[in-house]
């Protein structure tokens, strides 16, 4: 009976395993990469994207998931949260971070989008200090403020980060002046 039940506890196991994972996708620590082209033009797909459990908000004790993509939207490199509740409109909502023990940056440069549960880092310079401060790390804390949605938080683990970076920019690359730190 014992050994029934180990067998059909493997079975699930593999079939759930095979949902987590896109085919066409590679894994690269906390990051699923995406591989498959697009099927409009044939190029490849650029995008990594690592989820979490756990975003929270002061207005609903509700535990929710999170979404951190980094990618290309019409040739340009972005990086995208998105949550499963409202978390302000664009002209009330203040996006902070902090990467490890890196020095946490505040009222960075972003935009959320119609729908209220996606920001995204666009602009050039900020973006590139996400990236620089991405490189490396294991963890991101986000903390959303908004006047008219309460405030907002989430940790997702970012380790791996470096290929999902190369791989993710890769049709759109980050301004040549100010692409890899050196060190």
């Amino acid at each position: 009976m014992r050994g029934l039940l180990r067998i059909l506890a493997c079975g699930a196991t593999a079939m759930l395993a095979g949902c987590v994972t896109d085919a066409g996708s590679i894994r690269s620590g906390s990051w699923m990469i995406d591989q498959k082209p697009d099927r409009i033009t044939g190029t490849p797909v650029a995008g990594a994207v690592t989820r979490t459990w756990g975003a929270t908000n002061s207005n609903n004790p509700a535990i929710r998931n999170a979404l951190l993509q980094l990618t290309c939207f019409e040739n340009r490199p972005i990086a995208k949260i998105a949550l499963d509740f409202k978390i302000g409109s664009d002209r009330n909502t203040s996006l902070g971070y902090r990467f490890d023990d890196k020095p946490g940056r505040d009222s960075v440069e972003s935009r959320v989008l119609l729908g209220y549960q996606v920001i995204v880092i666009e602009d050039a310079a900020a973006l590139q200090q996400f990236v620089d401060d991405l490189r490396g790390s294991n963890r991101l804390f986000v903390r959303f403020r908004s006047l008219n949605a309460g405030n907002s938080a989430v940790e997702f683990k970012v380790d791996g980060s470096e290929t999902a970076i190369e791989a993710a920019y890769a049709a759109c690359p980050l301004s040549p002046a100010t692409s890899r730190r050196t060190t």
